[in-house]
């Protein structure tokens, strides 16, 4: 057992403190060894390289296999009777692949010749992947004929070892796909790898090995039980032309020769590594053959350290100060050779080099649009640019012959140019001093907040907060065509703020006909404002069936008298209420009458879900509600059921909304008060 395991906390503290990282894996020695440049960039500096479609897909197929094989597994097989253990169908794990490569930021794909852009790179991500499951699934039982218990899924650790006899100083990181005993009551631990093609026989041999045994100790440190075998399942995702199996299995016996053998290996790029970081003045070389990293990527690295600044990097917080040092020594010796705007131009004729990535450019927000389009023969012109709360919107100038769906697929290259998400661009074209544009807005990090202020109240225009453009978003309750709205939004989106300045805003304006539904109890101060808030489901019910009498009795006695009536939470509330039959209606019921004859005698209704979905929210029930908000929800569906259109994914929260209302003729994306 390693020394190292029996360490105090202050001792491995004080051990770390001696190192520029706190752990080592497989891959941060195979690095080390083959580009001691690209092995700083990625691990010191943490400057993560973006991933190419096939590496993604690998990563999709891993994520689908590790669903699988939890749903298959079972802790304790003699109980397996009372078990059930579940086969996930092939749409099933597709799913979880493809639902992987959405997740994916728009700025993590790397462009390269074949796939130029963001979509292309999903769609040869995707077209793998499939590919990859379809040969899983078909010839599974590769793996599973020998599985007698699958003993782990996905397993990560970070343990101390001794390599070749040798105690490491630090803990070794391994991330083990699968674990299984075997009919013959081996212990085995399993890797999924995807491939172009196999692996050659000798080099798995060599490789395999390594890793192998780095495995092995890593599993072996945590666990205290033995491992015979390492199993790589090489799935090739280009169809064989004899029409073979398309999964390889290649087994590596852990017997005490091949561990003596491996760890030898291994031993020799491992203690060069170590020494390397363990030396904050250690020169990293550059390995000019390497074919496995982005060369002007790693120029562009090396001309960084020569003149940026620590915050510059994202740096682990524990090893900033060493590296600070390392850096300072960097620069110091570099300008003494060199001046800065040398360094400087050298970067500018590095980015030439890597023709897809616009992050290395000088290029500002406005020109990386243009350039992007244009490199899609989409000839633009940002004309205006807005700086919002908590997004930004620019206004297109489209060149005549340019169509505006061609602009629109590229949203997500323009996100990866940006460095963001997602990009939104408008629904209908943006009228602005006279001229239609095209508008794109996409969320930032909040830089102020918009107060909530009383000289936004012109009459009975009930203020909802401010667009882009500083124009005030608002409720008319004098319009006809805008009496009644609805609202959606996850937790944190901004909802019920949205809701607190609202009724401010009504008392503000003279309304003193309101109450308010509120099953959370978010709204009992209004109680000291004159205002009824009803809170328990029995009184909601009762009072709903009140206001429908009211209604009723107003078409007679000729009353149309301003009336608010506030919703929160309905969704929580129909799910409650929906089955009581005392008062002849449900509130759900209730509330569909008062939506649709309530507008003409005077009852205005705002009604507020953080749980939108179908069951609540019909197209029968949208239709009575002609405003419609939503707030940064979780689901691209969740959007759609509010406002009929994605876009409130891609929010940034806080308050950070749209909107649809007859006032406007687009969607509009405004920023809701905040009251301190």
């Amino acid at each position: 057992m390693s020394i190292y395991k029996n360490y105090s906390a202050d001792e491995i503290d004080h051990l770390f403190s001696q190192f520029l990282m706190n752990k080592w894996s497989y891959s941060k020695v195979t690095q080390f060894a083959r580009n001691e440049k690209a092995f700083e960039m990625l691990y010191i500096y943490n400057e993560k390289s973006k991933q190419s479609a096939t590496t993604i897909a690998g990563q999709a197929y891993h994520h689908a296999l590790e669903k699988y094989f939890t749903a298959k597994q079972v802790i304790k097989p003699e109980h397996v009777e009372d078990k059930t253990v579940k086969t996930l169908s092939l749409p099933e794990l597709e799913r979880f692949a493809y639902d992987y490569l959405d997740d994916v930021p728009g700025n993590s794909w790397k462009l390269q010749k074949t796939t130029p852009t963001v979509s292309a790179c999903i769609t040869k991500a995707t077209d793998i992947v499939t590919k990859l499951l379809k040969n899983f699934y078909k010839e599974r039982e590769i793996y599973e004929d020998d599985i007698e218990e699958i003993l782990f899924v996905e397993v990560i650790t970070e343990e101390f070892i001794t390599v070749n006899g040798v105690d490491i100083p630090l803990p070794c990181s391994a991330r083990l796909d699968l674990g299984i005993r075997t009919k013959s009551g081996k212990n085995v631990i399993v890797d999924h790898k995807s491939k172009e093609k196999y692996t050659d026989v000798e080099v798995l041999k060599l490789t395999g090995g390594i890793q192998a045994i780095t495995y092995v100790n890593s599993f072996e440190s945590l666990t205290g039980h033995k491992v015979d075998e390492v199993w790589y399942m090489e799935n090739k995702h280009v169809e064989n032309k004899d029409k073979s199996p398309q999964i390889i299995r290649f087994a590596i016996e852990i017997d005490d020769d091949t561990r003596r053998l491996y760890e030898a290996l291994l031993y020799e790029p491992l203690k060069r590594m170590l020494e390397a970081i363990n030396n904050p003045d250690y020169i990293y070389l550059i390995n000019d053959s390497d074919n496995m990293v982005d060369k002007a990527e790693l120029y562009d690295f090396w001309a960084k350290t020569q003149i940026a600044e620590i915050g510059d990097f994202d740096i682990d917080p524990d090893k900033v100060e060493l590296v600070e040092k390392r850096l300072k020594k960097i620069k110091d010796s570099s300008i003494a050779v060199k001046s800065p705007t040398v360094i400087r131009n050298y970067r500018k004729n590095a980015a030439q080099f890597i023709k897809y990535d616009l992050s290395t450019t000088d290029m500002n927000t406005k020109q990386k649009i243009e350039h992007v389009l244009r490199g899609f023969n989409a000839i633009v012109t940002v004309e205006h640019e807005f700086s919002g709360y908590s997004s930004n919107t620019y206004l297109l100038d489209v060149s005549a012959g340019v169509t505006i769906s061609s602009i629109k697929k590229y949203g997500l290259d323009l996100a990866n140019a940006l460095n963001v998400s997602n990009v939104r661009f408008s629904e209908n074209l943006v009228l602005h001093q006279g001229k239609s544009f095209l508008s794109i807005d996409f969320s930032k990090k909040r830089e102020r907040n918009l107060i909530f202020d009383l000289k936004d109240l012109k009459d009975l225009k009930i203020p909802f907060g401010r667009n882009n453009f500083e124009d005030v978003i608002v409720w008319d309750l004098n319009n006809p065509s805008t009496p009644h709205v609805l609202v959606g939004g996850a937790t944190g989106g901004g909802k019920s703020n949205m809701i607190l300045c609202t009724v401010d805003f009504l008392l503000a304006a003279g309304v003193d006909d309101i109450i308010i539904f509120d099953p959370k109890y978010e709204f009992l101060d209004f109680a000291a404002k004159g205002i009824r808030v009803v809170n328990e489901m029995d009184e909601i019910e009762l009072e709903m069936a009140i206001l429908v009498e009211e209604m009723n009795l107003r078409k007679t006695n000729g009353n149309k008298k301003l009336k608010v009536v506030i919703i929160d939470e309905f969704a929580d509330i129909f799910d409650q209420t929906k089955k009581t039959k005392q008062l002849g209606k449900t509130v759900e019921g209730n509330l569909k009458i008062l939506t649709q004859t309530g507008r003409s005698l005077g009852f205005r209704v705002l009604a507020a879900t953080q749980r939108p979905s179908t069951k609540v929210i019909t197209g029968d029930a949208k239709v009575n509600f002609p405003v419609q908000i939503c707030f940064r929800v979780n689901k691209v569906v969740d959007s759609k059921v509010v406002l009929d259109e994605a876009g409130a994914e891609c929010l940034a929260g806080h308050g950070d909304g749209l909107l649809k209302s007859p006032e406007y003729h687009e969607t509009v994306r405004f920023q809701a008060y905040f009251k301190p």
